[in-house]
């Protein structure tokens, strides 16, 4: 199992998309004695927005300043995503970045596509939150005293009154409610995180409306 431990003395890139799980990870590995050297960052191919969740840049940036921790953005199609992926890896490993941190929780599918690309990149693949269990890594992340709202909602699982919704014990009931897996890992909802134990400051944003896209709502955000 690729856990934290294995960040211990070693230099790593989070794959970062801002939100709960990435973030958690990282704080993981950076408390089992790694050293994060970057935050990578797939966008659209415009790169003004993530490509997954639409965040802002300029969200990224405030995170990357808050976290000390470097931001590098890649922008390109779709279909270039992976041979892109990968070529951002082996810059790093160029650079002495040994390892890399991601944040998934228990798709299979997902981890050995990482593992794929780590391999080709020379790259260790680290999983500090592999197999636990979903609602007690949202516990452990609110009782960190991480800061996260909702900023997507997969249209068919949940209603759009949960965009911008803080990440806490209320949140979590409602999802229960909805009957929804309260760690969206199946994506019914993304988050980004502004503020906890490993940020210096609070991330600042406004929310300009909600728009919808692939069946899914998105707040509207931009710097504060």
């Amino acid at each position: 199992m690729e856990t934290g431990s294995h960040a211990a003395n070693a230099d790593f890139f989070s794959s970062w998309s801002g939100g709960k799980d990435s973030c958690l990870a990282l704080y993981r590995a950076v408390r089992a004695g790694g050293r994060a050297r970057r935050l990578l960052t797939m966008m659209a191919e415009d790169g003004s927005k993530s490509r997954f969740h639409g965040i802002p840049a300029a969200i990224f940036e405030a995170q990357s300043r808050s976290l000390g921790i470097p931001a590098e953005f890649i922008a390109e199609p779709w279909e270039k995503y992976e041979e892109a992926f990968t070529a951002a890896m082996k810059r790093f490993r160029q650079g002495g970045i040994t390892a890399g941190v991601f944040g998934d929780i228990d798709i299979e599918e997902h981890r050995a596509w990482v593992r794929k690309v780590c391999a080709a990149a020379g790259v260790t693949p680290i999983h500090p939150l592999w197999k636990e269990g979903r609602r007690g890594l949202l516990e452990e992340f609110i009782g960190l005293g991480f800061k996260a709202v909702i900023i997507a909602v997969q249209d068919d699982k949940l209603d759009r009154k949960f965009l911008g919704k803080a990440i806490d014990r209320d949140t979590l009931a409602g999802f229960e409610k909805a009957g929804v897996d309260p760690s969206g890992e199946m994506g019914e909802y993304h988050t980004l995180v502004t503020d906890g134990p490993i940020f210096s400051a609070p991330v600042g944003y406004r929310a300009k409306g909600a728009a919808g896209h692939e069946g899914y709502s998105f707040l509207e955000i931009e710097p504060a």
